[in-house]
């Protein structure tokens, strides 16, 4: 199992119109092979990120994801912000989930290395 966190840096005069694309979001990861959940996590101190944290049964089946027709399809509503909204570049991060409290018998991810998306 694995999770990703982008982290992106919304001015707050934009964050309601950032909130509003995942309300409206076109939900098609919640349809992909190995998906297991999608949170968007809101900042509660000033210059944090939004967190956007998704759970995936694997590597390999997050990489199917951002791989897919249906990812590029997915996303085409992210660009509906202006540039200026944003405070600086988002931060993609990638974990190998060792243990889970909720998933006692779950085997830890193998170790995969480096993430390359392409």
């Amino acid at each position: 199992m694995i999770t990703v966190a982008n982290r992106i840096y919304i001015k707050p005069e934009h964050a309601d119109a950032f909130e509003k694309v995942f309300r409206e979001r076109a939900g098609l990861v919640d349809k992909m092979s190995g998906f297991i959940s999608n949170q968007v996590l809101r900042p509660v101190n000033d210059g944090d990120p939004y967190v956007v944290f998704t759970t995936w049964d694997s590597r390999q089946d997050f990489l199917n994801w951002v791989r897919s027709d249906a990812f590029v399809k997915g996303h085409a509503q992210s660009g509906t912000l202006p540039k200026d909204a944003y405070a600086r570049p988002n931060v993609l991060e990638l974990h190998e989930v060792v243990q889970d409290s909720t998933r006692p018998d779950l085997q830890p991810e193998p170790h995969g290395g480096p993430f390359n998306m392409h």
